[in-house]
């Protein structure tokens, strides 16, 4: 009669390094990572269509717009809304660095002469995030709209004359600020220097006089 074969396992002894090392749960890591990835490559590839992104934030407002129409409330979200858009504003036409503050340091660094050299000026907030972060905002207040919780009944009115108090006040005061420091939030219509003319006028003082 043949034995039976034998069924037991062998267990091999096992290290307290593998005994202490954590068991990491499965991540979705490779599936989300590529979609980030495109979404980031057809943003940047958005960034010098400058006029047609505005204008797909237009298509954006507008369908808002209609949304709230049609349902007649959620308000409060749109007060909302216009609130941060106004505090993304104010670092659109803010220089990056406050001139009063530099200006107790190194000095003035704006050209505030017309024989000033030049000088760009660089928002605290610059153009694409301005863009950017006014078209999520209404997105995800379009999203909003659909869930009721976020309806809270309110006297829209108020709300829209305490939103035009605020813009008033800000605007007045950022107003104040650039007519104060001699700054204007854009490039263009700025002073610039004449390359061709300055080139020309050195070269004319190195040749001898006849």
């Amino acid at each position: 009669m043949e034995a039976a074969p034998d069924t037991t396992t062998i267990l091999t002894p096992t290290s307290n390094e593998d005994l202490l090392q954590p068991q990491l749960p499965p991540t979705t890591e490779p599936l989300t990572f590529p979609l980030s990835h495109h979404y980031q490559y057809y943003l940047d590839k958005s960034t010098p269509f400058v006029l047609y992104r505005w204008i797909a934030l237009l298509c954006v407002v507008f369908i808002y717009i209609l949304r709230i129409y049609f349902v007649q409330g959620f308000y409060v979200v749109s007060y909302a809304v216009g609130i941060y858009i106004l505090n993304l504003l104010i670092g659109f036409l803010s220089p990056q660095v406050d001139p009063e503050l530099q200006a107790l340091d190194d000095g003035p660094t704006l050209p505030v002469r017309a024989s000033d050299e030049f000088r760009p000026f660089v928002r605290r907030l610059p153009e694409f995030k301005f863009w950017y972060s006014i078209t999520k905002a209404f997105c995800i207040a379009f999203l909003l709209t659909f869930f009721s919780i976020f309806d809270v009944p309110v006297f829209w009115p108020i709300l829209l004359f305490y939103w035009i108090v605020l813009f008033t006040l800000t605007m007045r005061r950022q107003i104040m600020h650039m007519i104060k420091y001699k700054y204007v939030p854009f490039n263009f219509g700025k002073q610039r220097y004449d390359t061709k003319r300055e080139s020309s006028t050195e070269i004319a003082s190195l040749l001898p006089a006849v």
